[in-house]
């Protein structure tokens, strides 16, 4: 699956979403979405400490895939809530970063 059948899939996931939270509460706001994925980024965080031998976390390895999958999306839906072309952006950084890195490892000075 590509990035845009990725982001396709997980608009779809929303749209779902937005329908459940419609009928049992109302619909998230563009920042609540962000706040949700601060929260994804926590448990990823201790699901890694725990892979690292860190800490405990139940679930293990499927819990991890599951944790990443779920931070995944929520950067797929925030691009789309704020109409950011993910994939044209990455192209852009991923560049950006390789420039800068081939730089620094042609510069033999001082390591910054």
């Amino acid at each position: 699956m590509d990035l845009a059948e990725m982001q396709q899939r997980a608009v779809e996931i929303h749209g779902l979403y937005d329908e459940l939270n419609r009928r049992e509460r109302r619909v998230w706001r563009r920042d609540e979405f962000l706040v949700g994925f601060m929260g994804d980024v926590g448990d990823l965080a201790k699901l890694i400490m725990a892979e690292e031998g860190a800490r405990q976390a139940p679930g293990g390895r499927a819990a991890l895939e599951h944790e990443l999958a779920d931070c995944l999306w929520s950067v797929l839906i925030l691009a789309y809530l704020y109409d950011v072309d993910l994939a044209g952006a990455s192209r852009r950084t991923m560049t950006e970063l390789e420039e800068s890195i081939a730089a620094q490892l042609a510069d033999p000075g001082e390591p910054t």
